[in-house]
């Protein structure tokens, strides 16, 4: 691969390689049920998103730190008369959350035998370790990948020490995913493409602008057209 213009990708895994964010929006308004007679559910919503952005330096991003998150605000709003049933049911939508099936995105299986063999992927996620082993796992995906990166958050310096461990340089890379905050702007910053697959459903915290201006910004519908992207650059 040397002197190739691209020959490294990173891709994301939730809301990029299989569904997740739906999940989480599904868990949360019964997290919101079991507390409507305490409080309205859009302010229970606001009192979760507080809690969780509290709580990333603690926790971290995934599951756990948002069951967490939930069994906090639970008691915030009763000011601390949360019920036993409330919270017992909380730690059980939680771990239904932690063992619910993995569903791959449309085209990812096609798009990823495309590109592997003639470039290096790697899978570049953030979350609970075992989770995101566990959903790799039942993806099916995991043969396809030269590499797994499992960090607790995506900045820059993240982006920098991957690429450079696992390609020529974050020059010849390319960071692929659903959010601009994580997978884009900061893959952009070291001199790596930034490829913006949208999705449906997007964690607000995870919300920033466009860099549209840049020129190895990329955005794609679906990830069937990465491989002509790819080509068109190689």
């Amino acid at each position: 691969m040397t002197g190739r213009a691209l020959t490294t990708i990173g891709l994301d895994a939730d809301d990029t390689l299989w569904q997740n964010e739906q999940y989480y929006r599904l868990t949360e308004d019964h997290f919101k049920g079991l507390l409507n007679d305490f409080a309205d559910p859009d302010h229970i919503s606001a009192r979760l998103l507080e809690a969780e952005k509290r709580n990333l330096d603690h926790y971290g991003f995934g599951i756990k730190g948002f069951t967490l998150s939930m069994i906090e605000t639970a008691l915030e709003i009763t000011d601390g008369r949360a019920p036993g049933r409330v919270i017992g049911e909380i730690l059980s939508i939680g771990r239904d959350l932690l063992r619910h099936p993995v569903e791959t995105m449309p085209h990812v299986h096609e798009a990823l035998e495309a590109l592997s063999g003639s470039y290096f992927l790697v899978l570049i996620t953030k979350g609970d370790l075992f989770d995101q082993e566990r959903k790799l796992a039942q993806s099916g995906l995991g043969d396809f990948f030269d590499a797994v990166e499992i960090v607790s958050d995506k900045t820059a310096t993240t982006y920098r020490r991957i690429f450079s461990k696992n390609g020529e340089s974050p020059e010849r890379a390319m960071m692929v995913g659903n959010s601009l905050k994580s997978d884009v702007v900061p893959a952009i910053a070291v001199g790596a493409w930034g490829v913006f697959v949208p999705h449906e459903l997007t964690w607000i915290l995870e919300h920033v602008d466009k860099p549209a201006e840049a020129p190895r910004f990329r955005e794609l519908s679906h990830l069937g057209a990465l491989p002509d992207l790819v080509a068109s650059i190689t």
